[in-house]
């Protein structure tokens, strides 16, 4: 059933209009002006806009724009009781779909609606198509037999709204997977949100997937949404979480079984439609026997499950990948034997984020056509030396210091050899030890860490 909003300031044209579309099975919302009718697309999924030209508050062709700009693949029919050929060619060059006169033809306004949907339909179609083809030969790369399982398994899954639970170790490519997902769903015109649960403090998560209403605390100066508001309609992507709390498991839960939400501080219940996709690098039964997940939430999550093994268990994958992220860095790069054979020796616990950070530095410091073995286990010798270091730096004496000062010693190494392992990098960084960027910052102008020094190494 397709979704239609009126928009129109005579509250004769929208009872009308509705109720010839009601009878025609299709949902109808109404809004009395444009800012209104703005507000009911930032919680409906619509997909097709009547749109009066003189409005209150925001006129027609200046809402057309906004509604364009915003929401490209909903389709507008401009009405007017005023119309102009100047007029309708403008709205038309703007994206609209065609111009109604008042007074309103029955026959014209279902002939008008039918097409309308049907372009709409077909737009989607095109563009989910191109998004598929894309997505097996620039996002999943590899030809093992995961790789192929993997594929098979979106394929197949990408349409539904089933949950999915993608797990693996760290920097083996879920959220790819999970994107991937996306793009070939139903859904791919609409949002996809992702959020590390990892990431935010167990104090704010409940706000950061929830949302919360002014005055909900302290820091709460205007309203937000949480990213399940911000997802609806489209992808909810749960990464890392494995480390939820189990108090924000509990609100999960409810919200899947329930499919609504309020914000912190707030008495409106909002519908939610979102279809979740989660990932975590833990073994999520063991915890659920452990007492530290939730054993009916992961049942809920795991639906359809996906593991993506390491990089080290699917060897066949690792010179194709290498080769992708020489190319996207615009390096045209021969691998001589000995080179393959550094590579299927290396263990890879960074997995495919390690392989990346490879490439450029492969990218950065190798000036040749070829590369060689020997060349690529000097440039990760080079790596594993530093990160070495900076742990050596922690001397023995930091037993002989007050506490303070040893944990400030702490601290400054080991931060630097998080930076080591995340090529400098600060969000990355950020992410991997599971603080804010900005404390980060904080943190390393106190040690006067500079990022440069543990950059590409």
């Amino acid at each position: 059933m397709s979704n239609i909003l009126i928009i129109d300031d005579e509250p004769g044209i929208r009872h009308t209009l509705a109720s010839i579309l009601e009878d025609e099975k299709y949902k109808v919302f109404t809004a009395e002006d444009a800012v209104a009718g703005i507000e009911i697309l930032n919680n409906e999924l619509i997909d097709l806009v009547f749109l009066d030209v003189l409005l209150p508050k925001l006129g027609g062709i200046e809402a057309l724009e906004k509604i364009k700009k915003d929401w490209q693949m909903i389709e507008i029919v401009m009405i007017s009781g005023h119309a102009n050929i100047d007029m309708a060619v403008r709205a038309v060059k703007l994206g609209a779909f065609d111009f109604l006169e008042k007074p309103l033809s029955l026959d014209k306004i279902l002939t008008i609606c039918r097409n309308a949907l049907a372009i709409r339909k077909l737009r989607k179609e095109n563009k989910n198509l191109k998004r598929i083809s894309g997505i097996n030969s620039e996002e999943i790369i590899g030809t093992s037999d995961v790789i192929k399982k993997i594929r098979e398994i979106i394929s197949q899954a990408a349409e539904s709204d089933a949950r999915i639970l993608i797990t693996g170790e760290n920097g083996t490519g879920k959220e790819i997977i999970a994107r991937a997902i996306h793009l070939a769903s139903n859904r791919t015109e609409n949002p996809f949100v992702d959020i590390n649960c990892a990431a935010i403090p167990e104090t704010l998560i409940e706000s950061e997937l929830f949302g919360h209403e002014k005055g909900a605390f302290t820091d709460a100066i205007s309203r937000r949404k949480g990213r399940f508001e911000l997802a609806h309609g489209g992808t909810l992507f749960l990464d890392e979480i494995g480390d939820m709390s189990l108090s924000a498991q509990a609100k999960v839960l409810r919200v899947i079984q329930e499919q609504k939400i309020e914000r912190i501080g707030g008495e409106k219940t909002i519908e939610t439609d979102v279809r979740i996709i989660a990932a975590t690098n833990h073994d999520l039964e063991k915890a659920c026997n452990e007492g530290r997940f939730r054993q009916d939430l992961f049942f809920r999550l795991n639906v359809i499950p996906i593991h993506v093994q390491p990089l080290r268990e699917r060897l066949e994958d690792i010179p194709i990948l290498l080769m992708h992220f020489l190319k996207n860095l615009h390096r045209d790069i021969t691998l001589e034997t000995s080179a393959l054979d550094v590579l299927a020796a290396h263990n890879w616990p960074g997995n495919i984020r390690e392989l990346k950070n490879l490439s450029e530095r492969i990218a950065v410091m190798h000036g040749g056509d070829v590369i060689t073995g020997d060349d690529l286990q000097k440039l990760l010798d080079k790596k594993v030396k530093n990160a070495q270091n900076t742990g050596n730096a922690l001397s023995e004496d930091i037993f002989e210091k007050n506490f303070n000062d040893a944990k400030e010693s702490f601290e400054k190494c080991y931060l630097e050899f998080q930076l080591l392992k995340n090529n400098g990098i600060i969000s990355r960084t950020a992410e991997a030890i599971g603080i804010y960027p900005s404390n980060l910052h904080a943190k390393l102008r106190k040690h006067c860490i500079t990022t440069a020094q543990h950059a590409r190494l």
